[in-house]
């Protein structure tokens, strides 16, 4: 009797140790379910105040009016003043562009530089007034004669140039003499006197070879050899 109650006894003192173990696993557990979830960073930027979006507006307005303005001086500096078509600086740079094209896809062109014949006097005897009309004038007819995708600009003082797209030798020369001719016809009345300018023009060929230093020579050189001639012709 005394062996049976000893072992009753063991057995309940082992009780205590497996009901401390469940009672931990129960503790875990409820931690388990009451911890929060872990918070994710948010990826959408906070929303700016309402002073810092109205500074970025006035920012944007203000870079959108002065990117205006500088494309507004790039044209000036480009452009001649009197004549409203591009100056040598604008008309070279059409000219370098328009050589990258040529060689690029083979296209063909022509360049002619024409200067303007006695202007010299008429702004010795009539004043640079006088003068300036004249060549408001040529630049008129030379508009008239080709076409939208063509170029002219004035290349400094008398003498202008024109790039001329898809024409050949025959025709760009055969352009050249035309517009010799038509402002050979136009005229002037200064002080109740009648006079005429007139205009010498050369020929250069644009390629996937030329160079737009080289073709101005060029047309340049030409053009010098047809004052020359005209002039032995009394023009």
């Amino acid at each position: 009797m005394k062996k049976k109650t000893r072992a009753t006894a063991s057995r309940g003192l082992k009780r205590p140790k497996n009901a401390a173990k469940n009672a931990g696993k129960g503790q875990k557990a409820a931690l388990r379910r009451k911890a929060p979830p872990t918070a994710r960073p948010s990826t959408k930027p906070a929303p700016a105040p309402a002073d810092q979006r109205s500074t970025i507006r006035r920012l944007k307005a203000e870079l959108a009016k002065a990117s205006a303005r500088i494309e507004e001086l790039q044209a000036s500096a480009d452009t001649d003043f009197l004549l409203d078509i591009p100056n040598r600086r604008g008309f070279e740079r059409e000219l370098h562009r328009s050589i990258a094209y040529i060689k690029r896809y083979r296209a063909s062109g022509a360049l002619i530089v024409l200067d303007v014949d006695r202007l010299k006097p008429i702004n010795d005897a009539f004043g640079h007034a006088a003068g300036d009309q004249v060549l408001k004038a040529i630049v008129t007819t030379l508009l008239g004669q080709v076409r939208s995708s063509d170029v002219i600009g004035r290349l400094g003082g008398d003498e202008f140039a024109l790039l001329l797209w898809h024409v050949s030798e025959t025709d760009a020369k055969a352009k050249a003499a035309a517009l010799e001719e038509m402002i050979d016809r136009l005229t002037f009345v200064f002080r109740g006197r009648t006079v005429s300018a007139g205009a010498s023009a050369g020929v250069a060929i644009l390629d996937s070879h030329s160079e737009a230093g080289r073709a101005l020579e060029a047309a340049d050189s030409a053009m010098y050899v047809r004052k020359a001639q005209r002039r032995h012709e009394g023009k």
